[in-house]
């Protein structure tokens, strides 16, 4: 019976508080996968590893939680902002992502990630994938996957597909350290790509390599007497990317980067010395120090 002073409510009305058909509260799962096993919030990160029975297990997780599925022809894990509509949720309260971002799914023997959104998903080697391509295949082990979202924000979805029983690395807390490998440059290569790649040392945003002529013009001004010239820091830089590429850095020749080329070569060379402590910050006290 309807207490005084209140209006009958009539089928399909709706109160604070009410919910849609389908619709979760925050913290409730989404949907669930066939022969899947939800991960919670709380799991920790899988760069740590992942262990299962089966080879090819996959773990997909995000910041809300994730899930587990073994290995089998078609299935599919879904995921995206859309919680009540996805397997493992991705920037819930961040309307730049899609509702459905993307699709990882085994075919083949191996698991497959494809993208159904708007945004590209940025994958190893910082590979954008776009809506429409052509699926990418997972490797066995630890795959990050980034989508970016509003005001800068990056969203993570951690991947890990399982291999053989006891391909797991083993913990090694006792192991010397290996150092990365350092090449050897002269006095003169090196305070040449210093000030070559000076706006990377810097950390300046989208940092580019100078011009022949601006690295030359900086260097005659702190050695004055040197002989410092556009083609004498050309053909210094070029000798330290031809050994590289001998010694097995990829992407420092124009075959394997085709044309236009533009600053690539320099780019990635810089990159591959940072990358390898070869050139650090300190030093462009170097540059002082001439």
């Amino acid at each position: 019976m309807t207490e005084p002073g209140m209006a009958r409510r009539r089928p399909g009305d709706r109160r604070p508080g009410d919910r849609h058909p389908g619709e979760r509260r925050p913290g409730e799962r989404g949907m669930p996968a066939s022969g899947g096993r939800f991960l919670p919030a709380t799991h920790g990160s899988l760069a740590r590893g992942a262990s299962a029975p089966l080879p090819g297990t996959l773990f997909a997780l995000a910041l809300t939680g994730g899930i587990t599925l073994g290995p089998g022809d078609g299935r599919e894990v879904l995921f995206g902002r859309n919680r009540p509509e996805v397997h493992v949720c991705l920037g819930e309260d961040d309307p730049q992502l899609s509702r459905h971002q993307g699709t990882l799914t085994h075919r083949d023997g191996r698991w497959w990630v494809s993208n159904a959104g708007r945004l590209p998903i940025r994958c190893a080697g910082a590979r954008l994938l776009f809506r429409g391509e052509e699926p990418l295949p997972l490797d066995t082990g630890y795959t990050p996957l980034f989508v970016g979202g509003s005001r800068g924000r990056e969203h993570l979805l951690e991947v890990f597909v399982t291999g053989p029983e006891g391909e797991r690395p083993r913990p090694r807390h006792d192991d010397v350290t290996r150092p990365p490998r350092v090449w050897i440059l002269t006095e003169q290569e090196k305070l040449a790509l210093v000030v070559l790649g000076r706006r990377y040392l810097l950390h300046e945003p989208r940092p580019q390599p100078l011009t022949w002529r601006q690295t030359a013009a900086e260097l005659a001004e702190s050695q004055p007497h040197a002989g410092w010239t556009d083609k004498r820091v050309e053909h210094l830089v070029n000798g330290v990317r031809t050994r590289l590429s001998r010694d097995g850095v990829p992407w420092l020749t124009r075959e394997e980067l085709g044309e236009p080329v533009g600053n690539a070569l320099n780019d990635n060379l810089i990159r591959a010395l940072l990358t390898s402590t070869t050139l650090v910050p300190m030093d462009l006290a170097l540059i002082d120090a001439a």
